[in-house]
């Protein structure tokens, strides 16, 4: 789906506007918020949100965040709770996804969710997102603005190299600062982990006061990033290497030095924010393999390593995740 030019807008008080005029004509802007870039589009549109899977090449059974500038904005859309209440209140704006029961009148499209009767709902923390969701005074459907499959955008030139001629426009707003998608809790019966990210499992759990399950599948989707195939290179992956076979490069992590390191100190924030970017780098170079050093399963190591195992998973079906 061709759309001629993106334009390139500046984060200024006229890009915002040439955005909001945009998505109120039913188009999609990419933007960024702390954790990737999100390709919005009007949740409640439907010809909107399926401009999004039209750009995206997206699977239309993989349900959508839609962002939203505050709790206030949130409780139009969901049935909120008082653990909800205690969630947002530690966490948002941040890289927290929560799954609520949609409100029957919320007026958010099918397409949105996927035909679920939930809704994943995120406050992003990243002030230019902030600006464009209080401009737009509504939801934006967002996941990550890559096509489909493919490496998540933490700059606008990542968004640019997969999605140019594809979209509208993309506000121009540097690089992200988490750099792998949020963390998404479904609040059912119980908290639920749907999906590791930007805000580590055990800040969850301590507050919550009790370990968290985990529930979802590649098979029915009940929040996005749970696809088996996802977050892919085009060369393949192998992980927990300790060095590179014929062919392939090393993606490093603390000892384990690589042509390119994620953090030669082995630190798990600057890997998760450094992630993609290699990722990018790598498919840039042309890369046939990727060997990839062992990432400790603790913290933002958890996010990492779910995005690897999916990045590694054999590709025949394709989806992305929300931000």
């Amino acid at each position: 789906m061709e759309t001629g030019k993106t334009e390139r807008l500046d984060p200024t008080a006229r890009g915002l506007a040439r955005a909001v005029g945009i998505l109120g004509a039913g188009g999609r802007v990419a933007f960024p918020t702390e954790t990737v870039y999100g390709l919005g589009a009007d949740a409640r549109n439907g010809a909107a949100v399926a401009g999004i899977y039209a750009a995206k090449g997206r699977p239309s059974f993989n349900p959508l965040i839609a962002h939203v500038a505050d709790v206030a904005m949130a409780r139009r859309y969901v049935v909120w709770s008082d653990l909800a209440d205690r969630l947002a209140g530690a966490f948002w704006p941040g890289p927290l996804t929560l799954v609520l029961p949609l409100r029957p009148d919320a007026g958010i499209s099918d397409l949105t969710t996927a035909g679920l009767d939930t809704l994943a709902v995120r406050v992003p923390a990243h002030p230019l997102a902030q600006a464009l969701l209080r401009a737009f005074d509504g939801p934006l459907a967002a996941p990550s603005a890559n096509p489909s499959g493919r490496i998540s955008p933490t700059t606008a030139e990542h968004v640019l190299a997969g999605l140019d001629g594809r979209i509208e426009a993309v506000l121009m707003g540097g690089a992200c600062g988490v750099g792998v998608e949020s963390t998404i809790l479904g609040l059912g019966a119980e908290p639920v982990l749907l999906r590791p990210g930007g805000l580590p499992v055990e800040a969850l759990e301590a507050m919550l006061g009790a370990p968290l399950s985990t529930g979802g599948s590649a098979d029915a989707p009940s929040s996005p990033g749970q696809l088996l195939s996802h977050y892919a290179p085009r060369a393949g992956l192998r992980l927990e290497a300790e060095t590179a076979r014929k062919g392939e490069v090393l993606l490093g992590f603390g000892p384990v030095a690589g042509e390119i390191t994620l953090s030669a100190s082995g630190d798990l924030h600057e890997a998760a924010a450094a992630l993609f970017g290699a990722l990018h780098e790598l498919d840039a170079r042309g890369a046939s393999g990727i060997a990839v050093a062992p990432i400790p399963e603790r913290g933002l190591g958890r996010a990492i390593n779910d995005r690897l195992r999916r990045a590694a998973a054999p590709r025949d079906r394709d989806g992305t995740a929300g931000a």
